[in-house]
C-alpha cells in the first residue's frame, strides 16, 4: 500500500496500535502494585489474579479475531474500546476486591477485539516486502509504548495517586475511539476493508522456504511464544514483591525493572532490518534455552546488577521469540485477523499458565524457597523439550517426503 492515502492510513493504524499499548501496559503493570497497597496482595493472590486473566484472554481473543474477520475490523476496533473504557469508568468507582477484578476481567476482553484487528489492519494489503516493514513497525511501535508504561508508570502513580491507574487510560481510550470512527469513514477511499478475498499465496523463491517448512515454523513459534509470555507474566505479578525485597518505591521499579522492555524494542529494530533470522531455527531455539535461564537469574537476583544484567538477555530472548510468532502468523496466514486472534490467543495460554502454576506452588509449597520460580522454570523446560520435537518431527516428516519424491521421478 503504496499510496499517500495508504500510508496516512496505516500511520493512523499505528497510533491506534500505540497508544492503545501504552493504556493497556500502565494498567496491567501497575495494578498489582494497587492491588498490594490497598489489598495486602503478595505474590501468590497476585498471580492467581493474573492466571485469571489470561485464563480470560484465551478465549477472548480467539473470539476477538474471529469476530473482526467476520463483522469487520472497525466493528471489532468499536467494541473493544467501548468495552474497556466502561470497565475502567466502573472500576474506578469500586473499592472492593471483586469489584476491581471485575472492571480488570471485562478490560481484558475489551483488547481482545483490539489486538487482532489492528494486526490484521497493519497487514492487509501487503506484499512479502511490505509485510516484513509493517510487522516490523508494528512490533517496535507497541514495544516503545509498552516499554514507556512501565518506566514512567510507577512516577505516575506516586504523583497522581492509584486512581491514574483508570483515569489517564480512560482518556487515551476515548481520543482511539474518535480516530476509529474517522478511519473507518476514509476505509473506502483507499480499499482497505476486511472482507476482501485473500491474496494468493506467494511461491517459493530463492529466500522463502516451502509451505510445509513455513507451516511447522510458524507452529514452533505459535509453541514457544506463550512460554515467553509464561515468563513475563509470571515476572511482572511478582514485581512488587521483587520491588520490596529490593526497598524499591513503584516509580524506582518502573526505572529499574523495565530494562528489559527497552531490551525487547532494540530487539524489534533489529529483526526488523535484518532478515537473516527468518526460518532459521538455531535463533529460536537458542532464545528459547536463554529465556529459561534468565528468567529464574531475574526472580531470585541476589542483587540489582545480577537483576539488571539478565534483564538484557531477558528481553532479547522475548523479543525474538514474539517476532517470530507474529511474523510467521502474517507471513503464513491467510486469514490474517482469524490468525492474529489465534497469535493474541496463544499469549494468553501464557499469561494463564505461568501465573497458574506459580501460584498453586505457592499455595502448597510454602516455605520451599522460590517454590513459584522453580514450579515455572520446570514449565518452561517442558516447553523447550516440545518445540525441539516438533523441528525434529518436522524434519522427519519433510525428509521422508523428499525422498518419496525422489522415488517417483
Amino acid at each position: 500500500m503504496t499510496t499517500k492515502k495508504g500510508r496516512r492510513f496505516k500511520a493512523a493504524c499505528f497510533t491506534l496500535e500505540g497508544v492503545g499499548s501504552f493504556a493497556v501496559s500502565f494498567y496491567f503493570y501497575y495494578i498489582y502494585f494497587f492491588m498490594r497497597e490497598h489489598f495486602g496482595f503478595g505474590n501468590k493472590h497476585n498471580l492467581a489474579f493474573a492466571a485469571l486473566m489470561g485464563f480470560i484472554y484465551v478465549v477472548s481473543a480467539w473470539q476477538g479475531g474471529r469476530f473482526g474477520q467476520r463483522r469487520g475490523y472497525f466493528m471489532a476496533l468499536k467494541v473493544g474500546f467501548i468495552v474497556m473504557i466502561l470497565a475502567l469508568a466502573i472500576g474506578s468507582q469500586l473499592n472492593s476486591v471483586t469489584g476491581i477484578i471485575l472492571a480488570s476481567t471485562f478490560f481484558t476482553i475489551g483488547q481482545c477485539f483490539l489486538w487482532p484487528a489492528v494486526e490484521a489492519l497493519v497487514s492487509e494489503g501487503e506484499d512479502a516486502e511490505g509485510l516484513t516493514r509493517a510487522v516490523g513497525t508494528y512490533n517496535v511501535v507497541w514495544a516503545s509504548t509498552n516499554a514507556l508504561g512501565l518506566f514512567v508508570g510507577g512516577t505516575l502513580v506516586e504523583k497522581f495517586g492509584f486512581k491514574v491507574l483508570f483515569y489517564l487510560p480512560i482518556a487515551l481510550l476515548l481520543t482511539q475511539l474518535a480516530l476509529t470512527f474517522w478511519l473507518e469513514r476514509h476505509a473506502q477511499d483507499i480499499a482497505v476493508t476486511s472482507n476482501h478475498k485473500p491474496a494468493p499465496t506467494p511461491p517459493p523463491g530463492p529466500n522463502r522456504p516451502s509451505r510445509e517448512k513455513a507451516k511447522a515454523f510458524l507452529y514452533m513459534a505459535w509453541l514457544a511464544n506463550p512460554f515467553a509470555y509464561i515468563a513475563i507474566n509470571t515476572f511482572i505479578p511478582m514485581l512488587p514483591g521483587l520491588a520490596a525485597r529490593f526497598q524499591l518505591t513503584p516509580m524506582m521499579a518502573g526505572f529499574v525493572c523495565s530494562l528489559w522492555s527497552f531490551v525487547r524494542l532494540g530487539t524489534f529494530s533489529m529483526l526488523w532490518f535484518w532478515n537473516g533470522w527468518h526460518y532459521r531455527f538455531r535463533w529460536l531455539v537458542s532464545s528459547f534455552a536463554a529465556l529459561i535461564i534468565v528468567f529464574v537469574l531475574i526472580l531470585t537476583a541476589p542483587n540489582l546488577a545480577v537483576l539488571l544484567a539478565a534483564q538484557i538477555f531477558f528481553g532479547a530472548a522475548i523479543g525474538l521469540i514474539y517476532y517470530s510468532s507474529l511474523f510467521y502468523s502474517m507471513d503464513v496466514g491467510e486469514t490474517k485477523g482469524e490468525h492474529g486472534g489465534l497469535h493474541e490467543a496463544a499469549l494468553g495460554a501464557g499469561n494463564f499458565a505461568g501465573p497458574a502454576v506459580g501460584a498453586v506452588s505457592l499455595q502448597f509449597f510454602p516455605n520451599v524457597p522460590h517454590s513459584g520460580v522453580l514450579a515455572v522454570s520446570s514449565l518452561l523446560s517442558l516447553g523447550f523439550v516440545a518445540l525441539v520435537a516438533i523441528r525434529l518431527y518436522s524434519r522427519s516428516g519433510h525428509s521422508v517426503a523428499t525422498s518419496e519424491k525422489k522415488s517417483m521421478s
